[in-house]
């Protein structure tokens, strides 16, 4: 479902990501772990060209973009629609209530009747347990919900693949169980996946595959069970010993 080679990333002098190659099956559940700075948000930023790489290719499906030629606004648009980004924080418009958030992005970019994006935003609402705050607006709901309609409102564009930011990292300790019940029940119904955390218990639960970064690379990637259990690379070690 994606496949990444050679991917770069420079800001002025400072080189972040150094070459990242990773392929993702349809339907996998991938989690990048690393200490602060290692280039986890960058790269998953890179994915759906919030940040332009400097070099490397990345495809989705059938779409895939070459960053060693020039890349036009409409590929990228293009390229954006196959991903549905979850941010640490939750961006959601306060004037809105949460299913006309959720509306949004069908109604405003894929030009949908407001009908089918209404019909379409209370399913993933109900999907997501928020079947009873339709009309609220996002300062009457808790982080934890509304990050929650921050899924629901990327789910509502329908794609291929879901992207989370560190999801989590924004929320009260007691609301973190309700955001990752949602990511879970995503990856067991075969939603492909690729998540920043710092949660390690979720990717010890949900992942097919983690992944190690640090600066810049991928140091070391493996099934949960090998990662955490039997690492190879003495950094991983290291960041784990620190985290545990």
């Amino acid at each position: 479902m994606i496949s990444i080679k050679g991917l770069t990333k420079s800001f002025d002098s400072l080189e972040v990501l150094k070459g990242i190659d990773l392929e993702v099956g349809k339907g996998k559940v991938v989690v990048v772990i690393g200490p602060s700075g290692s280039g986890k948000t960058t790269f998953l930023r890179c994915v759906n060209i919030l940040e332009t790489p400097t070099d490397g290719k990345i495809s989705i499906g059938e779409q895939e973009i070459d960053f060693s030629r020039k890349v036009s606004s409409r590929q990228i648009s293009s390229f954006r629609r196959l991903t549905g980004m979850v941010f640490q924080s939750y961006n959601l418009f306060p004037h809105m209530t949460a299913i006309e958030n959720v509306m949004e992005g069908p109604v405003t970019v894929k030009k949908e009747a407001k009908q089918k994006a209404a019909e379409k935003a209370e399913y993933f609402l109900s999907k997501v347990g928020l079947a009873d705050k339709m009309k609220h607006y996002p300062f009457q709901l808790s982080g934890g919900q509304q990050q929650r309609v921050g899924i629901a409102r990327a789910l509502a564009m329908e794609p291929q693949v879901m992207l989370f930011d560190e999801p989590t990292s924004a929320l009260d300790p007691e609301l973190v169980g309700e955001v990752l019940k949602v990511m879970k029940d995503l990856a067991t119904e075969g939603m492909t996946m690729m998540v920043v955390t710092h949660e390690m218990r979720f990717a010890e639960e949900a992942a097919d595959e983690v992944i190690f970064m640090a600066d810049g690379l991928i140091i070391e990637r493996g099934k949960p069970e090998e990662i955490f259990s039997q690492p190879k690379a003495e950094r991983t070690r290291q960041f784990l010993r620190l985290i545990q």
